[in-house]
């Protein structure tokens, strides 16, 4: 069968490349977002589905508007069966989604978290399970009918990046499992009055303070490595662990100090940090930091 990829990030790349590697399956096209200024200089850099796709000698396309009447008519001259959309960044008009039929892989229980950040979003609300959905696709923002859904568990424990490895691979599986059956399957009409909803990330979400040690900590889980969390004097509280969720604390005061970390009071619960990094300044082991700044017990970090 003949293939449309679309996607950018890592969690898109893996899909893209099971799919290069699948019997059977041949990626004809690859669209995916323009390359991008990254870092302090700015250089112009390529997604990793580009750098892939550029790998396997497959055409890639990067319209900064997909809508655009050109961009449509250049996409329905290639000949496919399926167009595979995972966390591509726009959404098709209707012209491509006649073309082929569009599944996409959402990282989530639809119709839950639709959205730009389901991980997080999972973390955030300490979910006890999530999943990907494979869905077909319709003019809204994942709303199409569910093709198949696969669910795991979620550790309390969990960070982001663990689950991010561990959904990606359940994408990769669930593509070429809906793929290979999809003249089987029926498409279910999702709920609506079900539905939630996940924003993109921005810098900003990161910003935490002391009132709840729960929300800190799962805050925590999903924003690490990026964008982090922080207080709101910059200080990034780098490595954290929730201690219990219950108790009542002064905001911000040192309860205990350990060997190699502080115990931290919230208005609700306690929370452990043991690394730290300050505006413009390297990591550093908590102790070192309060050391620093002499502060003690009973004092408060903020």
């Amino acid at each position: 069968m003949k293939i449309i990829f679309m996607g950018t990030p890592d969690y898109a790349q893996n899909i893209l490349k099971t799919l290069i590697t699948t019997q059977d399956m041949e990626v004809v096209a690859v669209y995916t977002q323009p390359d991008k200024p990254v870092g302090r200089k700015k250089v112009m850099t390529s997604s990793s589905v580009k750098i892939l796709a550029n790998e396997n000698n497959i055409d890639v396309y990067q319209p900064s508007r997909l809508r655009d009447e050109d961009i449509v008519k250049e996409l329905e001259k290639i000949e496919c069966d399926y167009i595979v959309v995972a966390a591509y960044g726009q959404i098709l008009p209707q012209e491509i989604l006649d073309h082929a039929p569009c599944i996409n892989l959402h990282a989530s229980i639809l119709p839950q978290y639709r959205g730009a950040s389901p991980i997080q979003q999972t973390l955030l609300n300490d979910d006890k399970q999530t999943g990907v959905t494979a869905m077909k696709m319709d003019i809204g923002l994942d709303t199409g009918a569910i093709l198949k859904i696969k669910k795991i568990d979620v550790d309390k424990h969990e960070a982001v990046g663990s689950l991010f490895d561990r959904l990606t691979l359940v994408a990769c599986e669930l593509t070429v499992d809906v793929l290979q059956n999809y003249d089987t399957l029926s498409g279910v009409v999702q709920d609506d009055s079900l539905a939630t909803h996940c924003k993109k990330i921005t810098k900003a979400n990161g910003e935490v303070n002391f009132d709840d040690a729960y929300n800190v900590y799962n805050k925590y889980r999903a924003y690490t490595p990026w964008p982090g969390i922080y207080l709101k004097n910059g200080l990034k509280l780098k490595k954290i662990k929730l201690v219990e969720k219950c108790s009542e604390n002064k905001s911000g005061k040192i309860l205990s100090i350990e060997d190699n970390s502080i115990i931290v009071g919230c208005k609700k619960g306690t929370i452990e940090i043991f690394n730290v990094q300050a505006p413009s300044k390297k990591e550093v082991d908590i102790i070192s930091y309060i050391n620093g700044k002499r502060l003690a017990r009973e004092d408060t970090i903020s």
